[in-house]
Parts: C-alpha cells; sequence; structure tokens
C-alpha cells in the first residue's frame, strides 16, 4: 500500500470521530461479511483514518512537549508544527 495523502473529508474530523469510524469499520471487516471490493474499500478509507489520529496525536504530543517548567510555574508555549 502507497503512502497516499489523508482526504480532506478525513482531514477535517476530529480526532474521537475518526477513533470511532475506524473502530467501526473495524468490527466490519472482523465479521468477513462484505464483499471483497467493499472490504476493500474499507480498508482503504481505515488506513487513512489511522493516519489521522496517529498525526493528531502527534500534534497533541508536540503540544505537551511545549509546556515547560519555569521559576514562577508551567509555561506553555506554541508548537512549531511545520
Amino acid at each position: 500500500m502507497t503512502d497516499a495523502p489523508i482526504p480532506d473529508n478525513i482531514k477535517a474530523m476530529k480526532f474521537e470521530d475518526a477513533l470511532a469510524e475506524l473502530e467501526k469499520i473495524v468490527q466490519k471487516l472482523e465479521t468477513g461479511e462484505a464483499r471483497l471490493d467493499e472490504a476493500i474499500a474499507d480498508y482503504e478509507r481505515g488506513a487513512a483514518l489511522k493516519k489521522h489520529c496517529e498525526a493528531k496525536l502527534a500534534e497533541a504530543q508536540a503540544r505537551i512537549d511545549k509546556i515547560t517548567k519555569t521559576a514562577g510555574g508551567i509555561a506553555a508555549e506554541p508548537a512549531d508544527l511545520d
């Protein structure tokens, strides 16, 4: 499978929504009841959802990593994600 870009309709999803859809796809694929072409399309969408979720988690981790302790307490710096 190639490293395809994430479709815009998935990029616009919140993490929780993408994860919920991914879980539904996994459950559907595990039953084995879908036709082959449907299963392939579901797998491709699931792969894009997984990639999107991983990107969202990486963004969150980068923001957390920017939190630094200072003499006066804790200060947060905006993450440079570019």
